[in-house]
């Protein structure tokens, strides 16, 4: 998998609120619980009813795993300079999906997500498509599997274009700019009536960019780029790995572009199976896992959003987000086995 250049844009204040992680977990569970139930309504339309009853709740023993988990990576890293505050984990135990159970470790501080957004805007493209507001196209599979698959970004800038009736180019006027910029926050829109929160995914990524108007808005509006969650990531997993995103057909074709055979030959150590959660399947060996994943990587950071199937019947959800230590390989791994491991012993 290439990396992504990480543009360093000076980063602006943002109106969100911050140090989430400060306050009282009771707060933090209702709010993310809350998004998490929101959805059943309001995204599935079409879907299966029975995910009305779907209702997810903060465990206490979850929380104390995924707690060690971190705080054991942390420790291992030290010698690499590893801080607190560079990494982010979410866990969603999926083993009973109609009462699943989550725990995060600051798991709601908005971080530059790299190539993670794409599974945003995987979810858009089919409630487009869903609502009839974009035509199912094989253009468009095309690039939603090149987006997914290869993390193309000239795919993604392609999809993007779809999904908000905008285009890259020279610079534009004053009016013009703010009209543009308010047909790119379409998916904003749409996550946000989800009830999604501290989240930011209006920006196309970039490997040698970005130029003309994508630079104007970068510098004229609030936030300059893109932001996301461990928490607002795992949720968009989850439903997506229960068939509650969008509908269950369309659950099922995203979860076909996410699908990774982490026991093929490895042609390349850093891809998306391979460099990143998959490590912790192959070092050490667990037989018969299976993984939906998409990762993110940049100059700065290294993230990965991963779905697994064990063969004793357990489910989960690992988001895990580090800044600052994008070529160690080892720190998403870490935080995977522990809790692979934990979870096998509860």
């Amino acid at each position: 998998m290439r990396a992504e250049t990480a543009w360093h844009w000076p980063r602006l204040r943002l109106r969100l609120r911050r140090n989430r992680a400060s306050q009282s977990p009771d707060r933090t569970a209702a709010g993310f619980a809350l998004f998490l139930m929101m959805t059943l309504a309001l995204a599935g339309r079409g879907a299966d009813t029975s995910s009305t009853s779907w209702s997810p709740s903060r465990s206490l023993r979850l929380q104390a795993l995924v707690s060690r988990a971190a705080e054991e990576t942390i420790t291992r890293f030290s010698g690499q300079g590893l801080k607190p505050e560079e990494l982010a984990v979410t866990v969603v135990d999926l083993t009973e999906p109609a009462r699943p159970d989550w725990a995060s470790y600051r798991g709601d501080v908005a971080i530059y997500p790299a190539s993670v957004v794409k599974l945003f805007y995987l979810v858009a493209a089919h409630r487009w498509m869903e609502d009839g507001r974009l035509e199912d196209t094989p253009e468009l599979r095309r690039a939603m599997s090149d987006m997914v698959v290869e993390s193309s970004n000239d795919a993604t800038h392609y999809v993007v274009d779809l999904l908000t009736g905008t285009t890259s180019g020279p610079e534009l006027t004053d009016d013009a700019l703010r009209a543009w910029a308010d047909q790119r926050n379409a998916v904003n829109r749409y996550f946000a009536a989800q009830g999604f929160t501290n989240i930011n995914v209006n920006k196309k990524p970039w490997g040698d960019g970005p130029y003309g108007r994508e630079t104007q808005a970068i510098q004229r509006f609030q936030p300059s780029r893109n932001w996301l969650t461990t928490e607002a990531t795992a949720r968009l997993l989850s439903e997506i790995a229960t068939g509650r995103s969008v509908t269950p057909e369309r659950s099922a074709r995203m979860r076909s572009l996410l699908a990774r055979d982490v026991y093929a030959t490895v042609r390349d150590a850093e891809d998306q199976t391979h460099g990143f959660t998959g490590i912790a399947l192959l070092e050490p060996r667990r037989e018969g896992v299976r993984l939906w994943s998409k990762a993110g990587w940049t100059s700065q950071t290294r993230h990965d959003a991963a779905y697994l199937e064990l063969p004793d019947g357990r489910k989960l959800v690992t988001v895990v987000f580090t800044t600052g230590h994008a070529q160690e390989r080892g720190i998403i791994p870490s935080v995977v086995r522990v809790a692979l491991e934990g979870l096998g012993k509860q």
